[in-house]
């Protein structure tokens, strides 16, 4: 039997999502890329202050490649899913930056759950590793 402590906190509180607009608008002009199918992965980094200490994702669908909301909500929810259990990856105190992350997926076809699990736990590490070194 396993504690889970506040650094293992599997959970996406209302704090860690990206919605304020003129934030997106900043992460979308302001910010850097790259691309691992079926991601396109924007990001911006932040130093660490007493104002904002959790990283932030946003996750987009484009409804020209999912027409019925069901098959975005299904995509979101597991891209969702698949963050919560691997944001270890990038904690503020082991990057010592904030990242505010969009995740826009590009494929026109829904994938398994382990696939795209194993896809964003390679950005992580990748984000990982570009803000560690």
């Amino acid at each position: 039997m396993s504690v889970i402590s506040d650094n293992n906190d599997f959970s996406f509180k209302k704090r860690e999502r990206l919605y304020h607009r003129n934030d997106i608008q900043e992460l979308f002009e302001k910010g850097s890329s790259f691309y691992l199918y079926p991601f396109k992965v924007i990001y911006i980094a932040e130093p660490l202050d007493s104002k904002n200490k959790s990283q932030q994702l946003l996750i987009s669908v484009p409804k020209r490649k999912f027409k019925k909301a069901p098959d975005r909500n299904f995509i979101k929810r597991q891209v969702r899913e698949a963050y919560r259990h691997h944001k270890y990856l990038i904690d503020p105190e082991k990057l010592s930056k904030s990242l505010r992350i969009a995740y826009i997926y590009t494929s026109d076809k829904k994938m398994p759950s382990d696939a795209l699990t194993r896809k964003l736990k390679k950005t992580l590490e990748r984000l990982h590793q570009e803000f560690t070194d």
